[in-house]
């Protein structure tokens, strides 16, 4: 273990490294203006032109979950670009100080308001999390080098991070955006992004050279609990050969990259402004689908032209990760719906008016829901203010008045909330209780996964997306009542609320421990480009997710919305039994990683 990582584990806040929470608030705030801007993004676009808080609503349900799933898509593949630009020129910890300035640019354009606001907004977002996300994960792997046993744990309470930005961002800027104005909802955005990115910036004496530097001499991360004879063979397997990129290897990067950001990017500009860059056919099929189709059996080429040329060990782990990647796109195209057609759902189908006493409980437990998980967080921030004041103390005060800025806001959303007799649940309310559910629960799922009773990769894949088809089967039968091509309906609130549950269970079974897994079965060498390929997998899922989504209207009028919400609920499952199915392969290809 090198002096830097000695340094960062003797100041430890619950069990973990300090710098650990640093990276976790920083990581909040970011999310903090993602899901803020998240949330509002779909809703904004098709809310009703006129009353007093007008949106975009010339636009349909599937143009907005077009773009949208460009853009979300978008977000998890530049992290490919960024995490490279950082491993070879510009370290870690710079390239995420810079995707926090350019995402806060992007807020700040699409505070406008106008159609070219909200594109330039949206593409800075885009760039911006390029160099962000792959990058403050590799941090995380490389302050945890030699103590893999702990991975687990960290990457689960970073993922509580996630959340807890996830879970404010979602309830302030929801609540501004649809109850006051859709400016102030995207403006807060960029506040917090900013905040964040001044935090990080001044917290930088704590790390020492942990991702400040590119790395220029590649170290190999023993992985843990394995036996000896397995860690040599993982030292051999790194050691014997690099495998550089060939010239056809490096041609077709350029050829899928390009093919699949056009039809990325033509998917949406096709619907919307009706602009189609692959206006011809092939065969009697479409240009756009023969380009998608094209490009991926290319890259598929590509991938495993580079597995096969691996030493045997190295090779047996990467096509583990390539079947856990395959996976992972099934269930973000279910479990993404939130962004889409489960707001829509809220907004359109939900009975969100209370009255008398059901408003007053209502109000109460929203009240708990807010204030505790915003309690927990304050005593984090406590916990790290106290150990390390004295090396980073005008990082601390930041971080203090960022939060000192939250609880004003909370009590004065509380304050009028009780102030009316009655309450109508806003639609962006429903999207608070999976981050709410995250933080109650992931020191629980933490825990489980450092206990003997920890299940394998592949069961914990399994449970993932059998509890998140469960989900999509409790909307599907309370919106069995619903009539065919209803444009409105009044479901109670209550299966909503259960759906979001089990797709939190099935996230924190699967989500976090995805990285942790990546992080062990991937040579520390390329920990930054196969981060930015596994965020191709979501990428997938994720257009997939709004491609999916912006059916809703359609397979509503041929069937019925509980048609819709079955079809999210045979796929994940059907995925989850084969992947429980594929353990006894996938544990021999791990070689001995638990």
């Amino acid at each position: 273990m090198n002096t830097d990582i000695e340094n960062l584990f003797k100041d430890k806040v619950l069990g973990h490294p300090a710098g650990l929470f640093v990276l976790f608030f920083t990581e909040m705030w970011e999310r903090f203006s993602f899901y803020g801007m998240r949330v509002l993004l779909v809703i904004f676009l098709t809310a009703p032109l006129f009353g007093d808080n007008p949106g975009w609503a010339d636009w349909p349900r599937e143009h907005a979950l077009a773009l949208f799933g460009t853009y979300a898509s978008l977000l998890y593949l530049t992290p490919i670009l960024g995490g490279y630009i950082a491993d070879k020129f510009i370290g870690y910890r710079n390239a995420v100080v810079l995707g926090c300035l350019i995402m806060t640019l992007g807020h700040v354009s699409m505070a406008f308001e106008t159609e070219s606001s909200l594109y330039i907004g949206l593409a800075f977002l885009v760039i911006g999390t390029g160099f962000f996300k792959p990058n403050i994960t590799s941090i995380i792997s490389e302050m945890y080098k030699g103590n893999d046993a702990k991975k687990d744990g960290a990457y689960t309470i970073f993922y509580m991070g996630v959340n807890s930005g996830a879970f404010f961002g979602i309830m302030l800027c929801g609540y501004l955006g649809e109850n006051y104005s859709w400016s102030l909802g995207f403006g807060l955005a960029g506040i917090f992004m900013f905040l964040g990115l001044i935090q990080f910036a001044l917290a930088k004496k704590l790390f020492g050279d942990i991702g400040a530097k590119p790395n220029k001499i590649y170290e190999v991360e023993l992985p843990q609990n394995v036996n000896e004879k397995a860690n040599s063979k993982f030292v051999d397997a790194v050691s014997e050969k690099l495998n550089h990129f060939t010239f056809l290897d490096k041609v077709l990067i350029i050829i899928t990259s390009i093919a699949g950001l056009t039809w990325l990017i033509n998917d949406p500009m096709s619907k919307i402004k009706d602009i189609n860059l692959f206006d011809f056919t092939l065969l009697g099929y479409e240009g756009s689908t023969v380009i998608i189709v094209l490009a991926v059996l290319l890259f598929l080429y590509l991938i495993s032209s580079r597995i096969i040329r691996y030493t045997p060990i190295v090779r047996d782990r990467m096509i583990a990760v390539a079947i856990f990647a395959f996976f992972t796109i099934f269930f973000w195209a279910a479990f993404e719906q939130a962004a889409g057609s489960l707001n829509i759902f809220a907004r359109d189908y939900t009975e969100r008016s209370l009255t008398g006493s059901s408003a007053i409980v209502f109000k109460v437990i929203d009240t708990i829901l807010t204030i505790v998980p915003l309690c927990i967080i304050t005593y984090v921030l406590y916990m790290l203010f106290k150990k390390t004041f004295s090396k980073i103390g005008i990082s601390n005060i930041i971080l203090s008045i960022s939060f000192l800025i939250i609880w004003g806001i909370v009590i004065w959303k509380l304050k009028n909330d009780f102030s009316e007799d009655a309450k109508e649940v806003g639609a962006t309310w429903f999207g608070i209780l999976n981050s709410f559910f995250i933080i109650a629960l992931a020191p629980l799922f933490s825990k489980w996964w450092e206990s003997k009773y920890n299940p394998s990769a592949a069961f914990k894949y399994a449970y993932g997306l059998i509890l998140l088809g469960i989900g999509f089967a409790l909307l599907a039968y309370g919106s069995s009542g619903i009539p065919q091509g209803a444009k409105t309906a009044s479901i109670s609130m209550v299966w909503l609320i259960f759906a979001y549950l089990f797709h939190t269970l099935g996230e924190l079974c699967l989500s976090p421990v995805g990285l942790s897994y990546l992080s062990k079965l991937v040579p520390g060498r390329m920990i930054a480009f196969m981060f930015g390929i596994w965020y191709l997998a979501i990428a997938i899922g994720q257009k997939a997710a709004g491609s999916l989504g912006g059916m809703i209207d359609k397979v509503t009028a041929e069937y019925s919305l509980a048609t819709f919400f079955l079809i999210f609920t045979v796929v994940p499952i059907s995925a989850g039994i084969l992947i429980g199915i594929l353990n006894p392969l996938l544990k021999k290809l791990m070689h001995g990683i638990r």
